[in-house]
């Protein structure tokens, strides 16, 4: 399948590319997509961050060629693209638990990180419930800022801000600027930009009765949307549920479906029950594949 070649491409151009510093942008470019889903693809398919698979096989590598040659650790920091032998020994000894001098002595135990393939499994897990939703042109507004994915940074920094805006009453005050009952409690939705930085906005739908005063203002184009939704839960899973959603998406559906994604606008949908449980919404932009 396309959707496997493409991910093993971006693979083979990591691991051809371990010995510089890596660029993110041609790996994703090997993958015939975006930095940023590139990247959000590759940590649920792998439940780590491709930065961190990187620095994994590199530290495997180079201690590999600690044992078995008698290349200088300067050198080694070199090779693999660390600027001086200190940030080349903090990786290693992250990693490993050692420093690269005592991993040269016989015996020592060392880790060893082997390189990923992607393919198809079948798990006969439950069915996914979606539908397929042509769309016209919307509008969000709310609060935006702007996130970096290198080094897994935008999964630490997201969080954050959700617990910023909550604290300091912007969420609420986003919230009660739409003037009208609903379900729909929350929105939050991406745009792409160049390279590994994106902006990430905490929205809400906007309506002839919203009012958007200080709030940014982005327009939706009309579009095909793929459209996920999960199980009601107990609001204290709401991020497990989320994230568990989101990673069925690009784990189970992506891969076999006859759609593949537009790069530019995503959003997560947070909804309440009448029975006081609640239930998310993923949506992304699709088109046929070729």
């Amino acid at each position: 399948m396309k959707w496997l070649e493409n991910m093993n491409n971006a693979i083979d151009y990591i691991e051809n590319n371990l010995q510089e510093k890596m660029d993110y942008e041609k790996v994703a470019q090997a993958a015939c997509c975006s930095v940023y889903h590139f990247q959000r693809m590759f940590s649920f398919m792998t439940n780590i961050p491709l930065s961190e698979y990187v620095r994994r096989r590199k530290m495997t590598l180079a201690a590999f060629e600690l044992q078995n040659s008698d290349i200088k650790i300067i050198d080694l920091a070199l090779k693999y693209g660390y600027d001086s032998p200190e940030s080349f020994t903090r990786a290693f000894q992250l990693l490993h638990g050692i420093t690269p001098t005592t991993a040269r002595k016989l015996g020592t135990s060392i880790k060893a990180y082997p390189r990923i393939s992607f393919q198809i499994t079948i798990k006969g897990d439950s069915e996914m419930n979606y539908r397929v939703v042509q769309k016209q042109a919307f509008q969000v507004y709310g609060i935006e800022r702007i996130f970096d994915t290198k080094d897994g940074e935008n999964l630490k920094e997201i969080p954050k801000f959700w617990t910023e805006l909550m604290d300091k009453g912007e969420y609420d005050k986003l919230a009660k600027s739409a003037n009208y009952p609903s379900s729909l409690n929350a929105v939050c939705g991406y745009r792409e930009m160049n390279g590994t930085k994106f902006p990430y906005m905490v929205c809400s739908l906007k309506t002839p009765l919203s009012d958007t005063t200080d709030y940014t203002v982005v327009d939706v184009p009309a579009a095909t949307w793929a459209i996920f939704v999960n199980e009601p839960h107990g609001i204290e899973d709401t991020s497990k549920e989320t994230q568990a959603l989101i990673a069925r998406v690009y784990t189970d559906w992506l891969p076999t479906s006859n759609y593949d994604l537009i790069p530019g606008y995503e959003f997560e949908m947070y909804y309440d029950t009448f029975d006081g449980k609640c239930y998310e919404e993923a949506w992304y932009r699709v088109i046929p594949k070729r």
